[in-house]
This record gives C-alpha cells, sequence and structure tokens, in this order.
C-alpha cells in the first residue's frame, strides 16, 4: 500500500540500495522533460487558436471560398508541425551519427530549433507561419527521439516505466495550459483585430524550450552511451553520480560491468557477421564508413530477435495514433462543436476541462500504475474502455446528424451530456494506457549499441501516423461525420487484440535482459515469452550469461575441430 500512497516510494522487494531511488534520477528526467513540454504545448494550443477570431482574420481563415478550402488551410497550418517532426526525428539521428553528439548535445540543438521557429510564428504570415511551424516540429521530433533513451539509460530498472513515463506527464501538463491560454485570452483579450490574442499563445512556446535549454549544463550524460563511446571514466562518475553512490560502490561497479560486457556482446555478435572490420576500416574514408556502418546497423535491426521488437514498437506507435487521441487533442473545439457545444469560448471550455482530466489521468498512471501493475494490463484495460466511448460517441454522432436539434445549443441535451463524459472517459483510458506505454516499450525494448538507430523508427512512424491522423480529421468530420468515430474504435479493437497475442510485458526487465525476451529463440506469443523470461530469471540466468556459454561452447567445439 504504501507503494499505492507514496509516488516516490523504494519499490519493496528489490533488494536494490535505497539510495538509488533518490531525488536524482527525478530531477534528470524532469530537467531533460521540459523539451516534451514543447510537445504538448503545441498539441494543447494550435487546434483552439485556430478557433480565435483574431487568428482567423490575420490569417484568412474568416475569408475561405468553401468549407474544403477551409478544412484544407486547417490542416496545412496544424500539420506542418507534424512533417516537420517527422524529418526532425531523421535529421536528429543522422546529426548523431554523423557528429557523434551525446544525448545532452541533441537536446540542445533540438531546443535550439525550437526558439528559432517560436520567433518566426509570431509573424503576422502564412508563409513565416509554416516556416516558424516546421523549425519547431523539426526541434521536437529530435528531442522525442533522445528523451526517452536518455531516461530509459539512467533510469533504476525498478522505477523505469515510471521514469520514462514523466515526460509524458510534462506533455500533458503543457497540454493543459495550451487548452487554457486560449480559452484565457478569447475571455479576455476579445476582438477580431487584437493581435495579442493569437501572439501570446504562439510566444508561450518559448518558455519549456529556454527552460530546457538553461537546464542542459546541470544535467549527466547518458552512462551507457558514454560507454559505447569508450568513456569508462566518465560512464562510471555519471552511473556513480545519478545513483547517489560512490564511484568504487560495489553496486556501481556491478551495473557497470553488466553495461560492459552487455555492449561487448553485441559488439562480438558484430564481428561475427564479419561486418565490424570493414565498418572500421571504413570510418576513415569519410561518407562511405558512414554508410557501411549503417548496412551494418539495418542489418543488426533486420536480424532475428531484433527485427521483431521494431515491427512492435512500430505496430504500438502507428496503432497509438489510430485509437484518434492526437486528432481529439488538437481538434477538440471542432470535436465539442459537432457534439452539440457550439460557441467558441464553451468549446474552449470543453476543451480545457478535457485537458485537466488528461492530466490527472497521466499523472496517476506514471506514479501508481505502470511499474505496479506493469504495461500489458493497461493497454488491455485502456482499449476496452476507449473502444466502448467511441462506438457510443460515433452512434450519438449519427443521430445527431439525423436531427441536429438532439444536440442543442450549448451541448445541454442528455445525449450529448452523456457523449462528452464519453469523451472525458476515453481520454482518461487513453493517458493511462496507450499515450504513454509505446513510447515506453520502445525506450526500453532494443539493444545498446542500436537503440537510437532503433528509435528512429517507432519515433517518425509516431510522427508519421500523427500527420495522416491530424491532417484527415477536418476532412472526415466534414465528409463522413460519425464514421469517423467508428473508424477510430475499430482500430482500438484491432489494438487490443494486438497487444494480447503479441506484446510481452516487459516490467521489470532490466536493458542488459530484454533478450530474454525478445532473441531469436523467444516464443512468438506474449504470454509464453514472458513465461520464458521468469523461467530463466528465476533460474538467475541473464542474457549476457547465455551469451558468454553460447560463445565458450563455440570456441569448446573449434578447439576440438583443431584438435582433430
Amino acid at each position: 500500500m504504501k507503494y499505492l500512497t507514496n509516488p516516490f516510494a523504494v519499490p519493496e522487494a528489490t533488494g536494490l540500495p535505497s539510495e538509488i531511488f533518490g531525488w536524482r534520477p527525478y530531477a534528470l528526467t524532469f530537467s531533460a522533460s521540459w523539451a516534451a513540454a514543447c510537445y504538448g504545448y503545441d498539441s494543447g494550443f494550435i487546434g483552439g487558436t485556430l478557433a480565435l477570431p483574431s487568428f482567423q482574420h490575420a490569417f484568412g481563415l474568416d475569408t475561405a471560398a468553401s468549407a474544403a478550402a477551409l478544412a484544407g488551410l486547417k490542416s496545412n497550418i496544424v500539420t506542418t508541425f507534424q512533417a516537420g517532426a517527422f524529418f526532425g526525428a531523421i535529421f536528429g539521428y543522422l546529426a548523431g551519427a554523423v557528429l557523434g553528439i551525446g544525448r545532452r548535445a541533441a537536446l540542445l540543438s533540438a531546443m535550439s530549433l525550437v526558439v528559432v521557429g517560436s520567433v518566426l510564428e509570431l509573424f503576422p504570415h502564412v508563409a513565416m507561419l509554416y516556416v516558424g511551424r516546421a523549425l519547431t516540429g523539426l526541434g521536437v521530433g529530435s528531442a522525442m527521439l533522445v528523451l526517452p533513451i536518455y531516461i530509459a539509460e539512467f533510469a533504476p530498472n525498478a522505477i523505469r516505466g515510471r521514469l520514462v513515463a514523466i515526460f509524458e506527464i510534462m506533455v500533458q501538463i503543457f497540454l493543459v495550459i495550451g487548452f487554457w491560454v486560449n480559452y484565457g485570452v478569447v475571455r479576455n483579450l476579445p476582438g477580431t483585430t487584437s493581435s495579442a490574442q493569437w501572439r501570446l499563445p504562439f510566444a508561450l512556446q518559448l518558455i519549456p524550450s529556454v527552460l530546457c535549454i538553461a537546464s542542459i549544463p546541470f544535467m549527466v550524460e547518458s552512462p551507457r552511451w558514454l560507454l559505447v563511446k569508450g568513456r569508462t571514466d566518465d560512464a562510471r562518475r555519471a552511473l556513480a553520480w545519478v545513483r547517489n553512490l560512490p564511484g568504487d560502490h560495489a553496486f556501481v561497479e556491478t551495473e557497470l560491468a553488466e553495461m560492459q560486457a552487455s555492449i561487448r556482446m553485441e559488439l562480438e555478435l558484430e564481428m561475427a557477421t564479419g561486418e565490424l572490420a570493414s565498418a572500421s576500416r571504413g570510418r576513415g574514408g569519410g561518407g562511405g564508413g558512414l554508410l557501411r556502418e549503417h548496412r551494418r546497423l539495418f542489418r543488426e535491426l533486420c536480424a532475428p530477435g531484433v527485427r521483431n521488437r521494431v515491427l512492435l514498437s512500430i505496430s504500438l506507435m502507428m496503432l497509438q495514433q489510430l485509437t484518434g487521441i492526437n486528432a481529439i487533442n488538437i481538434f477538440s473545439p471542432i470535436i465539442f462543436e459537432e457534439l452539440g457545444y457550439s460557441t467558441t469560448e464553451v468549446a474552449l471550455l470543453a476543451t480545457g476541462v478535457y485537458g485537466i482530466v488528461k492530466m490527472v489521468s497521466s499523472v496517476l498512471f506514471s506514479f501508481f500504475i505502470v511499474d505496479r501493475f506493469g504495461r500489458r494490463p493497461p493497454m488491455l484495460i485502456g482499449a476496452a474502455v476507449m473502444a466502448v466511448c467511441m462506438f457510443y460517441v460515433g452512434a450519438f454522432a449519427k443521430i445527431v446528424g439525423n436531427d441536429p436539434s438532439t444536440a442543442q445549443v450549448g451541448g445541454g441535451s442528455a445525449g450529448a451530456q452523456a457523449a462528452l463524459a464519453m469523451i472525458y472517459i476515453y481520454i482518461i483510458a487513453n493517458s493511462a494506457s496507450w499515450t504513454p506505454i509505446p513510447w515506453i516499450f520502445a525506450a526500453e525494448a532494443f539493444p545498446t549499441r542500436i537503440r537510437s538507430f532503433a528509435m528512429l523508427f517507432p519515433t517518425a512512424t509516431q510522427y508519421l501516423g500523427q500527420f495522416v491522423v491530424v491532417y484527415s480529421l477536418p476532412y472526415m468530420v466534414d465528409s463522413i461525420k460519425y464514421g469517423t468515430y467508428l473508424f477510430y474504435a475499430a482500430w482500438i479493437v484491432v489494438g487490443f487484440v494486438f497487444t494480447f497475442f503479441l506484446v510481452p510485458e516487459t516490467k521489470g526487465v532490466s536493458l542488459e535482459d530484454m533478450d530474454l525476451l525478445f532473441d531469436a529463440g523467444a516464443p512468438v506469443l506474449a504470454r509464453a515469452a514472458r513465461n520464458r523470461y521468469e523461467t530463466a530469471h528465476a533460474a538467475g540466468v541473464t542474457a549476457v550469461t547465455v551469451h558468454a556459454m553460447a560463445t565458450e561452447g563455440k570456441e569448446g567445439h573449434e578447439e576440438r575441430v583443431e584438435t582433430v
């Protein structure tokens, strides 16, 4: 019960030093998660800003020639950010691969782009708005690639899910701020010509990006990244600091040795393919060496025991978007108007309450659920609840479409109020399941040496899916109306089935032992894979020891062959 009442309680029965669960990993997580706040704020404010009279006047939305033209303009303004984020994930990875920069430097570069983009968005010109949103998207996409990796790489295993989920809390907090900023400016800065009404929401983007830049000098680098770069002493200092233990403490020595053994194992696997030597020879040749290195990385990514992790993480990210979450986040004022909450102020108020519900749900999930109950149960329960809610909203939208008087102005009917309640219940279920868990799964599943490269694919998929869903929503609402909600409900059912059969529980599994869940010999079905891990773990077997035994067996066989 202590774990359920105190969000910072030390997990029981871990056998780990209590010092490692102190304030330091939380401080690092919150400092880095200012980058996630930029993502959350954009998701929260842009949809409501599109509804502001002054913004519509300044950028020509109030003079659109038709409903289709208006839908296109809204989609373009919103999805320029998602398109930028998609390419930002790719460019962020390439910058790290070419320049060899660490997690901290990657965050600094990304947040600098967000600052520049935020300034450009303050100019009342559509072209400048598009460029600014593209740049902020580039920065956020790059940051969201590295952020969950960085947190997972320094987090103690027992609270890794909790810490990775904290960046989702920052997303939700600033999502709420974005919602309520719009409500505040429409109440206190009325009028169609007040530039302050639309400029203030855009200007506030600068706050989280500047705070992240200011925090970076005080953050330690990822110990695992430092080990990959051969900086063992720096890795020891960073790990000792975040664990709040002396550098020569037995726990630090053991954890460092496990990380090194895991990296050596991956190097040996690379050398077994004969690719490492050729890649190393090519590095001195500039672009050719980099190309050969990434061919090797891609082959390793497609190898048995790794490609299944890639496919699972990509599928979870796409299914996350097909639940409709970002469509509702960004275009919630439009959706609430469709449900009968017809005035701008009332729709923004309903959106603000929606944001508070979403934020509270995310906080409860991050601190009380993910490391207590794992990943699978919340995803399965969440999908079941979301499907019921979406089917109801779709049915209500169908009835309203046939008889608009059913909704009543301001959503006064019992049916409209029930539909609003279903949207709120949906967001509670989503925030406690499908919003954060795909990020957690992707951050923890991949081998250390290819984690950045592997994380590129689910991150890019997330933004690609978000682009498609967000771009299409205004058109879907305008054309198929109630079918929009039934479309999302059907995909939620697909997500339930996919998770039940194929997504194993990763709670409590160290990053170095993920091979026991996913390697080439692991079962495909989720429960069987977890049972295999539990059996090995109970016997004291780790992924490193399995590899060591396999290597010793191979060497012994070779020695016997030579003797013969």
